[in-house]
């Protein structure tokens, strides 16, 4: 992303802040920063990109890029005091009234309430995307999650790539999280529970509407994988009819999709193919790309009332299934900007005035109900949001007194630019490893990238499940195989599960097809990524 305003990186302290306190003393609930604004000047520590159009005025702090103008970017900048802020989330707040703002180039362009982050592995960008337009006074909120090895944080208001009137003021930043917390030492050494007797469960994702008969013979029989993640998912990533649909709907579809599977299961005991059972499409599908793709699950209270209803029909339809090996609660929830309503702490209280859930009260509620029914299969839970490597840097796993035979789960896609290079416009022509985004990425990178999801694993004795990974196929110079290489040799020498995304799904991810963007048919041999796939599969015990 281009990134042009100007930002101060200097050292200070933000006067808010007691200079005493450090991150470990800071509580969930604090309110660590907050400023207003006045017509006389702007606070102290704040520093201005282009003066004639930052300004002070009555309540607030002005930024006004005339129409006529060749300017298209100033900001007002204030460095905050980094330590303070080291390994929490934030809920940033402000209030904007917005006048003839015009649309810009970009997503992340436009009314900018920012915050900026350095660390060593590189810097960050957070804010809430698509604001523009004339609008009177609202307020914004994004949460931010602030590593614990940050060098700055410094907050940014102004406008950037386009022209028109903003006015901003009552920021506020308040703690609503902290890194889980480690625990403490034990001597007991009990095995990990992974839910299945085998050395390794290893396979692909699979779409339940394209995946056959003949498709299970032959990656079952011929390949001899000895596991797929089940999508049961309403076609359409977003804007698909789930987005729309009735709880009613819904249930119809899921119903229709269970038939589906039942059909096909006694075929995956036959090749000895365990399932892993993926809620890919919640009840009330998601917004769309443009407001970040949250799940609506997260903003309306009979989406969640169903989405417990559909995991007690699903535990009690197959508690007795020998081939469905887990429950996947959820694939990659994003909760986006819950509401203000919504209790923030990991704990599990729920808001009396919308009881609406977050996303880890709401698994640990569903997981309970699947655990009266089912006390056996594992519960496979994903973070949020999207449930990258690093989500587990923030979750923290479920009391296995209380809910046992957990597995976490995160999907390995990382580095991004990379294994996404020529979807949703991205870019080709990125190699692996190389330097992609000024970082220079092999497996020893990727490993790094990792070091949250190992870290969990190791702190709290669990269990570990890649339930998607992958790398475009036409990633240049064969560079697609090496990346699958390194990361499988990783999650092998970790000991994890896996499943790679995805078997005869959308050919962009199909090893069956060559390098070539425009080809769409099948290769007449296998691929280096078919093989490469084939000879781990060739390591399964059945």
């Amino acid at each position: 992303m281009c990134r042009i305003l100007v930002t101060v990186l200097l050292s200070g302290v933000l006067g808010f802040f007691v200079s005493s306190i450090n991150a470990d003393e800071v509580k969930i609930g604090d309110v660590v920063f907050r400023e207003s604004f006045d017509a006389d000047r702007l606070p102290e520590g704040w520093s201005v990109s282009n003066p004639k159009y930052v300004l002070p005025v009555e309540n607030a702090v002005q930024v006004n890029l005339p129409t006529d103008g060749q300017d298209k970017n100033a900001s007002a900048s204030k460095q905050l005091s980094v330590e303070k802020l080291l390994g929490t989330r934030l809920k940033i707040t402000a209030k904007v009234k917005a006048n003839q703002v015009a649309a810009p180039p970009n997503s992340w362009n436009g009314i900018k309430v920012m915050l900026v982050l350095d660390a060593p592995d590189g810097k960050r960008w957070l804010q809430q995307n698509n604001l523009f337009g004339t609008f009177d006074w609202k307020t914004i909120r994004f949460d931010v999650a602030v590593p614990k090895n940050a060098t700055s944080a410094t907050l940014v208001l102004g406008l950037e790539n386009t022209t028109g009137q903003v006015f901003i003021d009552e920021i506020e930043i308040t703690v609503i999280g902290k890194r889980r917390p480690k625990p403490k030492e034990s001597a007991e050494t009990k095995p990990v529970y992974k839910g299945h007797s085998l050395p390794r469960l290893r396979g692909a994702m699979i779409s339940a509407g394209k995946f056959g008969l003949e498709d299970i013979r032959v990656f079952g029989g011929q390949w001899k994988a000895n596991l797929v993640r089940w999508q049961l998912t309403w076609a359409g990533f977003p804007n698909g009819p789930a987005d729309t649909a009735t709880v009613e709907q819904f249930n119809v579809w899921l119903e229709e999709q269970c038939q589906k599977l039942d059909a096909m299961l006694p075929e995956c005991e036959k090749y000895g193919v365990y399932v892993c059972l993926d809620l890919h499409t919640p009840p009330g599908g998601r917004l769309p790309r443009t407001e970040g793709s949250a799940m609506r699950l997260f903003r309306d209270k009979k989406f969640q009332d169903a989405f417990v209803s559909a995991w007690e029909h699903l535990a009690k339809r197959y508690k007795n299934a020998p081939m469905i090996w887990s429950y996947d609660l959820l694939n990659e929830p994003v909760e986006g900007n819950l509401p203000e309503s919504v209790s923030d702490n990991a704990s599990d209280k729920v808001s009396e005035n919308s009881g609406i859930l977050n996303w880890r009260e709401l698994a640990l509620k569903t997981a309970k109900v699947v655990r009266k029914i089912d006390p056996q299969k594992a519960i496979v839970i994903e973070a949020a949001p999207w449930g990258g490597p690093e989500t587990l840097e923030w979750f923290e796993p479920f009391d296995p007194q209380e809910i046992p035979n957990v597995v976490y789960s995160v999907h390995m896609y990382v580095p991004h630019q990379f294994t996404h290079q020529g979807v949703y416009d991205a870019p080709v022509g990125l190699n692996y490893p190389g330097e992609i985004n000024g970082k220079y990425w092999d497996k020893k990178a990727l490993r790094h990238a990792l070091r949250h999801t190992i870290e969990f694993a190791d702190d709290y004795h669990a269990a570990i499940y890649i339930g998607e990974f992958s790398a475009i196929r036409w990633a240049p110079n064969g560079s697609a195989c090496r990346y699958l290489k390194d990361c499988i040799e990783i999650f092998e020498e970790e000991g994890w599960d896996w499943s790679y995304h995805a078997f005869r799904e959308w050919d962009g991810w199909s090893v069956e097809h060559d390098s070539d963007k425009n080809n769409h048919q099948p290769a007449t041999s296998p691929t280096d990524r078919q093989l490469l796939l084939q000879s781990w599969f060739e390591k399964n015990k059945r």
